[in-house]
């Protein structure tokens, strides 16, 4: 495999970002892959059977290739001392105010779980989706096998020249370069080598990372974070990618499954800037700024998922209650040119702008 081709069908190299917690849904996959790009559906947070159920939803919308992204455990994370509990106890001990103000009642001890990944597996193989995309590690060699004798497609997101590396190594067909400024969670799963120093950081401007990665591996690049037009597309395809990955650009077309909360918010002026926090899940993740970052991001434990179990009532709570600075209002740094389309019309204003930019 070379890594000038994708090792999948779609016509334009437009992607739409998986976006676990209700993002992603049926119709917005359906409709981009109609479209002539790649939709994705996100299987974090949900059962396998409601990913099931969601899979034939988009069949029965489309008949073009479609993604299916999980996340992959840190099973070392289930291994915490005795002590680690004791952090998570006293955060959730400064959290009781903000449930109060929100009328909940947070869980006592979240325990770290796996997200159902056995049954998220066995599922995939067995509806042999075209595309399995895989979030927060690499699925193992035996994960990699069955897949592929499903003729399933492995694309991988790295946030590192050595994560695209190791990836490659495990069996990738692609992986996703997911540059500082993607909303949602950060994916970085691995240390530097030896070879790289550990004083390393990668660079905020994206086609300089893609470039990078270019350098050590010829799997195809998809590049993702912060791409919300057709010249940001023609930068990073000018920079070795193949595709470009978009997520904060979907949010609010009307197949978007985020909160009507949330999508308002992406346009209210009180919200003028980004910034990674662990408040919300325990793991690094760029969103909208707001009070329950600023109040409680010096303080939260850096245990995923637990946090995010402790905290997912609060938010929902926030939700109903209209108020977004208690949400995770995750995007991108280009959220203020967010547009409110239909998600095929932004795939083909995409193209267009793609076509004028690369004149």
């Amino acid at each position: 495999m070379t890594g000038r081709v994708l090792p999948f069908g779609p016509s334009s190299p437009i992607i739409q970002a998986p976006m676990a917690g209700g993002g992603s849904t049926p119709a917005l996959a359906a409709a981009v892959s109609g479209a002539g790009g790649l939709g994705f559906l996100a299987a974090g947070y949900r059962t396998a059977e409601d990913v099931r159920r969601e899979i034939a939803a988009v069949r029965e919308r489309t008949d073009r290739p479609f993604g299916v992204n999980v996340f992959v455990p840190d099973f070392a994370a289930a291994r915490r001392e005795p002590g680690d509990d004791a952090a998570l106890a006293r955060y959730r001990d400064e959290l009781v105010p903000e449930a109060e103000r929100y009328g909940v009642t947070l869980p006592e001890a979240p325990a770290w779980d796996d997200d159902g990944w056995d049954a998220k597996i066995d599922m995939l193989v067995d509806e042999r989706v075209p595309v399995a995309g895989f979030t927060f590690g690499c699925p193992p060699a035996e994960v990699t096998a069955r897949l592929h004798d499903a003729g399933t497609v492995i694309v991988v997101m790295v946030n590192t020249p050595w994560e695209a590396v190791a990836a490659a190594e495990a069996g990738a067909d692609a992986v996703v370069v997911q540059g500082t400024g993607a909303g949602g969670h950060q994916t970085a799963f691995l240390t530097p080598p030896p070879a790289w120093p550990g004083s390393w950081k990668a660079p905020d401007d994206l086609p300089e990372l893609v470039g990078l990665v270019r350098e050590a591996t010829d799997v195809p690049l998809v590049a993702a974070g912060g791409i919300m037009d057709g010249a940001d597309v023609a930068a990073v395809l000018a920079a070795g990618a193949v595709a470009a990955q978009l997520g904060t650009a979907f949010l609010r077309t009307p197949e978007s499954g985020v909160h009507p909360v949330h999508k308002a918010a992406l346009a209210d002026p009180r919200f003028t800037r980004t910034a990674f926090t662990r408040a919300f899940s325990g793991r690094t993740a760029r969103g909208l700024a707001n009070r329950f970052m600023a109040e409680h991001e010096a303080s939260a434990p850096a245990y995923y998922p637990q946090v995010h179990h402790l905290t997912k009532g609060l938010r929902r709570a926030a939700a109903e209650h209209g108020d977004p600075e208690a949400m995770a209002l995750w995007c991108g740094r280009g959220y203020r040119r967010c547009r409110d389309l239909p998600a095929a019309a932004l795939v083909d204003t995409l193209m267009k702008e793609l076509a004028t930019a690369r004149v």
